[in-house]
């Protein structure tokens, strides 16, 4: 290569670059400026190379509460500080759009690019999440809480997530894990069901029938909070003839409850707390599946009307902000559809099950050994 390189890179580059720098060594040597894939697209659209503190702290190249690159942490790479882009904040701007691409869509030479964040900041921008104790739940294929915090509170024992906010002097803890509404397409798919009808089926059952319902550990991908293991897998624990297709469904809805329950947990034992949860994603049409979250987190669950388009809303918002609209009318909460209160006799009927379903995931852990990889 004749000029210096510039790494578009996916999550994770670290493991990429290393890769890079062991096997083809010459074009490690050549890189210039390593970027994500948003700040790549910026700069085509600014010509500025410049990242925001919430996308960043996912590199792991970033002291995530100084909110800028780490040079102990670059030279563990053999890399510098002049290597990464420079930071704004999300709600900055970052440049302006080349006026060759401004004539050519239309616009004002003079439209400001923001500084933006990553999917999970750009989602509590767009629900509103931007005070300490605000927070969401999103439930997609996996599973996201993610909690808002006034400070950088790391728990990386539990596989906690600790990043920036998009917005300055705002901090968050996540915690994920791998298969959350995901589990709820594999057991309807499994007994030949329907979403709908399969959740109309669980919402009918007795009350008295759920305490003996099989345990399900939600492991289908390996799980990552609090667990950081990617060879865990999937168990149902305790069907007897009586098990029918609702019981199995309730359990996969309920494990994917307490495993994040689990996660609930170890963002608690860092110091975070929790106000109240935005529901997102497909999983939050469900208000049965809303309310047992409300049960297990003891913690107020909501809905809004536009769940599933909060990180494209907040990632206008981050432009609306970096080109000077006012934060206290930009940030505004959106408004509550349906909001559900914790139950107390299902929050410690919850609790044991959460017990058991921790028990169960460490009587079970030796047995995913056989798919751990072996060690020459």
């Amino acid at each position: 290569m004749k000029s210096p390189a510039i790494w578009r890179c996916p999550a994770s580059p670290r493991h990429k670059l290393l890769w890079v720098a062991h096997n083809e060594p010459d074009i490690f040597r050549q890189t210039a400026c390593v970027l994500l894939p948003k700040d790549y697209l910026r700069m085509h659209l600014t010509g500025t190379k410049v990242s925001d503190p919430s996308d960043a702290a996912g590199t792991l190249w970033l002291d995530v509460a100084r909110r800028d690159w780490s040079d102990e942490l670059l030279a563990a790479y053999n890399m510098t500080h002049q290597q990464m882009p420079s930071l704004a904040e999300g709600s900055e701007p970052s440049g302006t759009l080349l006026p060759e691409l401004a004539r050519e869509f239309g616009l004002r030479d003079d439209v400001i690019v923001a500084a933006g964040g990553d999917d999970n900041a750009a989602s509590a921008v767009g629900i509103g999440a931007t005070d300490p104790g605000d927070g969401f739940l999103s439930l997609g294929t996996s599973g996201v809480l993610c909690v808002i915090g006034d400070r950088f509170r790391p728990n990386p024992a539990s596989a906690v997530h600790a990043f920036c906010h998009a917005i300055p002097d705002h901090w968050h803890q996540m915690s994920v894990v791998l298969s959350a509404a995901s589990c709820l397409g594999w057991v309807r798919k499994l007994t030949s069901t329907n979403e709908l009808a399969l959740l109309a089926e669980i919402a009918a059952l007795p009350a008295d029938a759920l305490p003996s319902a099989p345990l399900f550990l939600p492991y289908l991908s390996g799980e990552r909070t609090p667990h950081n293991d990617p060879y865990a897998q999937g168990v149902f624990f305790g069907m007897t003839h009586a098990t029918d297709r609702a019981l199995l469904g309730y359990s996969v809805l309920e494990g994917v409850t307490l495993s994040l329950t689990d996660g609930l947990d170890a963002l608690q034992s860092a110091g975070t707390q929790a106000r109240a949860l935005s529901m997102l994603g497909g999983g939050a049409r469900s208000a049965y599946w809303a309310q047992m979250f409300a049960d297990a987190f003891d913690t107020p669950t909501r809905t809004h009307g536009d769940g599933e388009t909060g990180a494209a809303l907040g990632a206008a918002r981050l432009g609306w902000l970096a080109a000077g609209g006012d934060p206290s009318f930009v940030l505004a909460k959106p408004a509550i559809k349906e909001e559900f209160t914790p139950d107390a006799e299902r929050h410690g009927l919850l609790r044991q099950r959460l017990k058991s379903f921790r028990e169960l995931y460490q009587h079970v852990r030796p047995l995913f050994d056989s798919a751990r990889p072996r060690l020459a």
